[in-house]
């Protein structure tokens, strides 16, 4: 089933990230007071609505408290971010996650529930589109703008395959720098036990076997792509 959010506020990062997560299969209403940005929007989103988010009426009207996810992009207007965020709790959005410019801003949003707070300037739409829709990934470490090394299990077209077969540098634009895998031996005594092993210098002959969990470096484009 795929998940429902609502992105209020169709600048350039609510407008990046609601086209993002409708393009990833997530089913998203737009919301913005301006007609033109609803209007530029319309035909790519599940539904687009030119409406006053700080309007409780409205916002139910819209059946957005059965949204998954809420994001509210409102940038310019603080006071508008803070009552919508409010709003969007008290009508049972689960998940909350508000617009911040400044980290004193973003404090008093966590404080009035705001489950969390994103800033534009500092996390693109691309990094909040694969939070929001999910990719399998165990664990995610950003090393430098765009580029990041994630944990994930091994996909299952990977499986039975070398990395030597696999070409990921030419295929997928990825490194894959590690392996971590269960094994299961014998102690001296006869039981068995079952411990990781890791595989610190995978080459193109490593064999990837069921339930190995990779460490794979590579851009957002390379991440999003290996997710889908």
């Amino acid at each position: 089933m795929s998940q429902k959010f609502a992105i209020i506020g169709l600048g350039r990062f609510g407008r990046r990230l609601a086209m993002l997560l409708a393009k990833g299969g997530g089913e998203v209403i737009a919301i913005d007071r301006r007609k033109d940005r609803i209007e530029s929007i319309k035909d790519d989103v599940t539904l687009a609505v030119c409406l006053d988010a700080t309007d409780e009426d409205a916002l139910k009207s819209q059946g957005i408290g059965n949204v998954d996810c809420a994001i509210v992009g409102i940038g310019s207007q603080f006071e508008s971010a803070v009552l919508t965020t409010v709003l969007l709790k008290q009508i049972g959005v689960p998940r909350v996650i508000t617009r911040a410019t400044n980290t004193m801003r973003g404090d008093i949003l966590s404080r009035i529930g705001a489950d969390e707070v994103v800033n534009p300037e500092r996390e693109s739409a691309e990094k909040w589109r694969m939070r929001l829709l999910g990719s399998g990934f165990a664990d995610r470490i950003e090393l430098a703008e765009d580029y990041s090394l994630i944990k994930m299990i091994a996909p299952e077209p990977f499986i039975g395959k070398t990395l030597g077969e696999l070409d990921v540098r030419k295929n997928f634009h990825i490194q894959v720098v590690a392996i971590r895998r269960q094994v299961e031996d014998t102690n001296a005594d006869g039981t068995k036990r079952c411990h990781e092993i890791v595989i610190s210098v995978p080459m193109a002959d490593t064999l990837i076997k069921p339930e190995d969990t990779l460490l794979v470096i590579g851009s957002e484009d390379a991440i999003k792509n290996l997710s889908e």
